[in-house]
């Protein structure tokens, strides 16, 4: 085997490793019984790769943008949401992740106008509900609904 033949297999298989670790990094797949894809992401933590849906039923009314659709007593997370994952002092699990997004979106549209600040304790609950069906601990679901509770009663929500 010449010189030049085998730096371009060391280089083919350094490439092929490097492929194999992003891939690894950049997609992670949560499955607890619901699967999720996301990625992580620099300026956000990160970026939702297939559509997510959650019922609602409180909310009613119909509420259109790029990345949240909500119609039908559904939330609807579409593919490419950035968003920041759990917030506070806190630590990003598997179960807290679909949390987050649905509680996000919401407080998105909150925040846009889109969706009246009443239903921010609501949002608050919908976080409680999933990050529990999602197999978190009580206690520590527990703490979160508080923190959260406790933010958006500073905030004056």
């Amino acid at each position: 085997m010449t010189s030049s033949t085998s730096d371009s297999l060391i280089l083919v298989r350094n490439v092929e490793q490097t492929l194999k670790e992003v891939k690894t990094r950049l997609i992670m797949t949560v499955d607890i019984g619901r699967r999720m894809k996301y990625r992580s992401l620099k300026r956000w933590k990160y970026e939702l790769l297939e559509d997510m849906e959650v019922p609602v039923p409180e909310l009613v009314q119909t509420i259109r943008t790029r990345y949240i659709v909500l119609s039908c007593s559904f939330l609807i997370v579409r593919a490419y949401y950035a968003w920041d994952g759990p917030s506070g002092p806190t630590f990003d699990t598997k179960t807290f992740m679909r949390g987050s997004l649905f509680h996000d979106a919401l407080c998105q549209l909150i925040a846009e106008g889109l969706l009246d600040k009443k239903y921010r304790k609501y949002a608050d609950q919908l976080l409680r509900q999933i990050i529990l069906e999602d197999g978190m601990s009580k206690f520590r679901a527990w703490y979160v609904y508080q923190a959260v509770r406790l933010y958006s009663r500073l905030k004056g929500m």
